[in-house]
């Protein structure tokens, strides 16, 4: 296969994966009770080159989604972005704050007071007020980031008073699931918190925004009242590292 071909089969492979996605993102959004205009498509460019990922934009992709800030600091200059959104989602080290803060619209990946203190710090050098969700832990899992079920309303009143962030919303990333069962329990749990914290009316905090639901999970986070779901490998094929 030439240079060419394999270029204009994985630009086909992207636009019909982008249609298959919305169709389905469609009929969810309609089972949960509400229309597709309601749900956001980030895509997720994790490892992804600049040039599918300008596809994806220009096919009509306006939110995009970066795991790493190095990453996305180095394909940024070469992306199509007018128009089009621009989310940190991975975890976000202190010392990293400081480069990402006014280069994307939004962090994602807000998981511990100190975390939204330093973007906090960081935001006002800059002259800017950051948007930003808080991500929760919703299986308990070690081995990931986020606030815990049982702590996380102690540190929303304690966020809340930060100045130079806006919380918008939560996201999450529940544990590998055997089945849809289970796994919409933890999504439904997420969605409880999120109803909540949005009926307390706290002060600096906004519930428009629950990210969650993935490539494999989508659909179910829909059903369970996600209104983003981050989608990588569904839109561009098996991650190259």
């Amino acid at each position: 296969m030439t240079e060419k071909s394999f270029l204009e089969k994985r630009k086909a492979d992207i636009r019909y994966n982008l249609d298959v996605i919305n169709e389905k993102i469609g009929e969810a959004a309609v089972k949960s009770g509400r229309t597709r205009d309601e749900i956001r498509l980030m895509a997720v460019t994790k490892t992804v080159d600049p040039i599918f990922i300008n596809f994806a934009l220009d096919y009509g992709v306006d939110l995009i989604g970066e795991n790493r800030v190095q990453e996305m600091l180095r394909k940024k200059p070469e992306l199509h972005l007018d128009g089009v959104e621009k989310h940190l989602i991975g975890h976000l080290q202190t010392n990293k704050a400081g480069q990402i803060v006014g280069a994307v619209d939004m962090i994602q990946s807000v998981d511990s007071v100190k975390i939204a203190r330093e973007i906090a710090k960081q935001s006002a050098k800059k002259g800017v007020v950051t948007d930003v969700l808080l991500e929760i832990n919703v299986g308990e899992e070690e081995s990931k980031s986020g606030f815990s079920v049982s702590e996380f309303y102690e540190h929303v009143y304690e966020i809340s008073q930060i100045p130079e962030i806006r919380v918008k919303g939560l996201m999450t990333v529940p544990p590998i699931c055997e089945n849809n069962t289970t796994l919409c329990k933890f999504f439904e749990n997420i969605y409880d918190i999120y109803v909540d914290i949005g009926t307390k009316k706290i002060d600096n905090i906004d519930m428009n925004v629950l990210s969650m639901g993935m490539s494999g999970d989508y659909e179910q986070a829909i059903l369970c009242g996600s209104n983003l779901v981050r989608i990588g490998s569904s839109i561009f094929g098996p991650r190259i590292y």
